[in-house]
C-alpha cells in the first residue's frame, strides 16, 4: 500500500468585488419592502468582505434566466477556470497532465455532458486510459469524499490522481422577490465562485492524507436542499444547521484523532468550512478550539465568501502556506444530508 500525499494544490478565482459593492450596486435593489431591511443586516452580518463571481451581478444580471442558458454559461466560465486550478497544481507537484491515472471533478452548480472531466482531459493532454469521476450535488462537503477516492485510488494503484473542485455559484441569483425569504437572503449574502485542484501521489513530500470519515444524520435531510429549478439552481438552508452539527461534531472529530492516536491539542492546523459565521462559532465551541483555532477558516470566509466546494481546499492552502506551515491538519466539511466530513493530514517532508 502506498502512503496517499497531497503534493500540489492549485487555485483559479475570477474577478473580484466586495460586498458593500454588491449591496449597493445590486442586492439592495433586488429587495424590496420590508424583505430589503433584513437583507441589509444579513449581508452587514455575514463575515464576508470581499468574494468572487464569474458572472459579477453589477455588470450582468441573470437572476431571470432559465436554468438552460445558465448551464450553457457555466462551460464557458467553468473551463478556463478549472484549467487555470489544474495547471497551476500539476506545477507544484511537479507532473504533467499525462502523468494522472484518475480524474475526479466535483461540481453542484453546473452539469453539461460532455463535461469539465472529459473537456479538460482533452485540452490539458491527459492520457486516454485515465479514470475519470464526476461528483456532483454533494454541495459544500465535496472535496473531501473526492480526497478521499482519489486517496484510495493512489493507495491500491500507485499511481497519481487529480482532483477539481470548480463552483459558480454567481449563476444561481435567484429572482427578486418582495416576499420574506430569510434562506435566500443568506445564501446571497454568503456564496462566491472559485476552482481549487489537488494533486495527490504515492509518496514524497506534502500532507499525507491519514484517514477521511463521515457521518450522515438523514433525519434532518431536509434542513439543507439544492433545488433545480426552471430559474437555476434554488438553495434551501434552515436555521437548525447549526444545532445538528453541533450533536455530531465532536464525536466525529474525537473519534477519527483517537484511531490515530492524537488528541485536539496535537492538531496545529483546523481547516473548517465556514458556511456562515454561526457554523464556525459552533464548531469552535464545541471543539473547545484555542481564540485563533479558526483563524484561517474566517480569513477564508472574509476575502472569498462560500465558494461551495473548493472553499475547505482554499483554507487547506492557506494553512500549508503560513508561517510556520500547520503541520498536522483536520479538515471539516459540512452539506446535504445533514452531512459532515471530516479528514485527517500529516506533513511530510
Amino acid at each position: 500500500m502506498f502512503v496517499p500525499v497531497i503534493a500540489g494544490l492549485g487555485t483559479a478565482q475570477p474577478p473580484s468585488a466586495s460586498q458593500d459593492e454588491l449591496w449597493e450596486g445590486f442586492f439592495s435593489r433586488h429587495f424590496s419592502g420590508t424583505t430589503r431591511s433584513l437583507a441589509q443586516r444579513i449581508f452587514a452580518n455575514s463575515g464576508v468582505t470581499r468574494r468572487q463571481a464569474a458572472v459579477n451581478p453589477l455588470l450582468e444580471d441573470v437572476s431571470d434566466w432559465p436554468t438552460e442558458r445558465r448551464m450553457r454559461r457555466y462551460q464557458v466560465e467553468a473551463l478556463p477556470l478549472g484549467k487555470e486550478a489544474v495547471g497551476r497544481a500539476l506545477t507544484a507537484a511537479g507532473l504533467s497532465a499525462g502523468d494522472i491515472g484518475l480524474f475526479i471533478v466535483c461540481s453542484c452548480t453546473g452539469y453539461a455532458t460532455p463535461g469539465l472531466d472529459i473537456l479538460l482531459a482533452r485540452d490539458l493532454g491527459m492520457a486516454a486510459d485515465t479514470q475519470r469521476m464526476f461528483i456532483g450535488h454533494m454541495g459544500c462537503y465535496a472535496a473531501l469524499p473526492g480526497l478521499g477516492a482519489a486517496s484510495d485510488f493512489v493507495s491500491a494503484r500507485g499511481r497519481p490522481a487529480l482532483l477539481l473542485c470548480a463552483e459558480l455559484t454567481s449563476l444561481h441569483i435567484q429572482p427578486s422577490s418582495a416576499r420574506v425569504d430569510t434562506q435566500q437572503i443568506v445564501s446571497h449574502a454568503l456564496f462566491s465562485d472559485a476552482a481549487v485542484a489537488a494533486v495527490v501521489v504515492p509518496g514524497g513530500s506534502g500532507y499525507a492524507v491519514r484517514e477521511v470519515t463521515a457521518v450522515t444524520d438523514t433525519s434532518t435531510a431536509d434542513h439543507m436542499t439544492w433545488d433545480v429549478t426552471d430559474a437555476g439552481f434554488r438553495m434551501g438552508l434552515s436555521p437548525k444547521v447549526p444545532q445538528v452539527l453541533s450533536r455530531h461534531v465532536r464525536g466525529l472529530v474525537d473519534d477519527l484523532l483517537a484511531r490515530h492516536g492524537v488528541t485536539s491539542s496535537e492538531v496545529d492546523g483546523w481547516a473548517v468550512h465556514p458556511g456562515g459565521p454561526r457554523i464556525l462559532n459552533v464548531v469552535e465551541r464545541e471543539l473547545a478550539l484555542p481564540p485563533l483555532g479558526l483563524a484561517a477558516s474566517r480569513a477564508t470566509l472574509d476575502e472569498h465568501g462560500n465558494c461551495s466546494s473548493p472553499t475547505v481546499l482554499l483554507i487547506l492552502d492557506r494553512l500549508g502556506r503560513a508561517t510556520p506551515a500547520a503541520r498536522r491538519i483536520v479538515m471539516l466539511a459540512f452539506g446535504p444530508g445533514l452531512t459532515l466530513y471530516a479528514a485527517l493530514l500529516d506533513r511530510q517532508d
